[in-house]
């Protein structure tokens, strides 16, 4: 099991991971959670060829796990401190336009905040401002054991 620091410089919620946050998912393809206010939240992760597909922009599947992993990790941020975790349960994701470098921004807002499920939609643009798609997230709310 692995301590680490979160993407913002503070110490994350858990001290221990049953993975390496390095050998995640999230890790492997480089995401980073850059904020987390009281109903937004946003990630981003730089192009590189490890996140696109055999063409040369970034793969469909790269947008909707950031949008998963920036939803989720915001709301754990918040539902954390009154012992609940949070795990996505749906994500559906739409695209508008290929990224093929730069940096995938991920701007996220929280539409509901239940005691079961926090609902949320991710924008995700390019260096300059274009909207290149867009997720609708839920994540559910358990109580952790």
């Amino acid at each position: 099991m692995n301590s680490h620091r979160d993407t913002l410089g503070m110490p994350d919620i858990l001290d221990d991971y049953p993975v390496a946050p390095a050998d995640s998912l999230d890790g492997v393809l480089g995401f980073r959670l850059i904020e987390v206010g009281e109903t937004t939240a946003r990630g981003e992760v730089p192009f590189a060829d490890r996140i696109c597909q055999r063409f040369g922009v970034v793969h469909g599947g790269v947008y909707a796990a950031l949008g998963e992993m920036v939803a989720t990790e915001a709301t754990v941020h918040h539902v954390w401190p009154r012992g609940d975790s949070a795990m996505g349960s749906s994500n559906s994701t739409s695209f508008f336009r290929p990224i093929s470098g730069g940096t995938i921004h991920a701007d996220a807002r929280a539409l509901h905040r239940g005691r079961t499920s926090w609902v949320w939609d991710v924008d995700f643009t390019d260096d300059s401002g274009r909207l290149c798609a867009s997720s609708r997230v839920s994540v559910a709310v358990r109580p952790r054991p």
